[in-house]
């Protein structure tokens, strides 16, 4: 690969559009696996009926409920879509609810880094010890396990893009856009 061929972020802008591409297209996957789930679900009953064998199709159903789970957690999270315990942060001077943003995204960060790194290396030990899956369809497991290895990772990507963002006195993505949501007169999100 050359120097020019290298592709280059100039701006945070340009960084900050890329990275939501990132959320929003592993969001989208992620309900293709529901779509998938439940055209999978319709065929499995219809094919009950006509007498063909589906046995297969929990399998595939499964992984894609894994996928549908681990695939939208960043955009989840970055769209405040997440339970989040509000009623200390609502109740304290600005500046604390700074401090305690960090502090949370914080361990947050920690706790999503154990998370990726135990989801990426049980991935890859899947990988090397050619591990099938167990049910009707002998699939090398590593491929549906994917999906639970590269959601972990987007989401530890989003914890630290929000930490980021946070250091440098920004306002969180995901109290930004509820405020707007609320500014909109939509609670939805609440209930």
């Amino acid at each position: 690969m050359t120097q020019a061929s290298i592709p280059v972020i100039n701006s945070p802008s340009a960084l900050r559009a890329g990275l939501d591409a990132v959320y929003m297209a592993a969001a989208v996957l992620g309900a293709v696996c529901v779509a998938l789930i439940c055209v999978l679900m319709v065929f499995q009953s219809l094919g009950r009926e006509f007498g063909l064998n589906t046995g297969a199709t929990n399998d595939i159903v499964s992984w894609l409920c894994a996928a549908a789970a681990f695939l939208t957690m960043a955009h989840a999270f970055k769209h405040g879509d997440f339970v989040r315990v509000t009623l200390v942060l609502e109740k304290v001077s600005a500046k604390t609810r700074r401090v305690m943003e960090l502090v949370s995204l914080a361990i947050a960060l920690v706790a999503v880094a154990y998370l990726a790194w135990w989801a990426c290396r049980f991935t890859y030990q899947s990988f090397e010890f050619k591990e099938l899956a167990q049910g009707l369809l002998p699939l090398p497991i590593w491929i549906p396990q994917l999906s639970f290895a590269l959601g972990s990772v987007l989401l530890l990507v989003a914890v630290f893009d929000e930490f980021v963002i946070v250091v440098r006195g920004g306002v969180p993505t995901f109290v930004r856009l509820t405020a707007e949501r609320h500014a909109k007169g939509d609670f939805s999100s609440d209930i």
